[in-house]
């Protein structure tokens, strides 16, 4: 069963209509090369709540707006390379959806445990841009 049908190339995976780089190394030379905060989204593509992401939250025009100001990764949960199972690792994920959104240097400034819907997303998204701003983690 495939809940969360994404796209897929050698650089990116497509979710709903946000474009996620998959390379978690060059993710973070942006994030640090532009100065944006990372969002790392933890999938698979048997969560349904992730197809809820595709279709509900990442279609919204408000939540693409403000994906803008982050460099976007997304982490298959079944993938076997050693770059998802070091971000796993590191953050302590063990199940989808997650998001752990992170400065260039790995600091955690929010996490998103679980499926939140679009108003929801877009605050955490906020709180992330306010910590990043003051150089804050939590």
């Amino acid at each position: 069963m495939h809940a969360a049908p994404t796209l897929s190339d050698e650089n990116y995976s497509y979710h709903g209509d946000t474009r996620w780089q998959t390379n978690v190394t060059a993710a973070e030379e942006t994030a640090a090369a532009e100065g944006k905060p990372i969002v790392v989204y933890f999938w698979t593509t048997w969560c349904t709540y992730c197809e809820d992401y595709n279709r509900e939250v990442y279609a919204d025009p408000a939540v693409q707006s403000e994906l803008g100001d982050f460099v976007k990764v997304a982490v298959n949960l079944d993938d076997d390379g050693s770059e998802s199972g070091r971000m796993q690792r590191e953050y302590n994920i063990n199940y989808p959806p997650q998001h752990v959104i992170i400065t260039p240097d790995g600091e955690v400034l929010v996490r998103v445990n679980g499926y939140a819907g679009t108003e929801d997303f877009l605050s955490y998204l906020d709180a992330a841009e306010q910590r990043y701003a003051s150089g804050g983690s939590i």
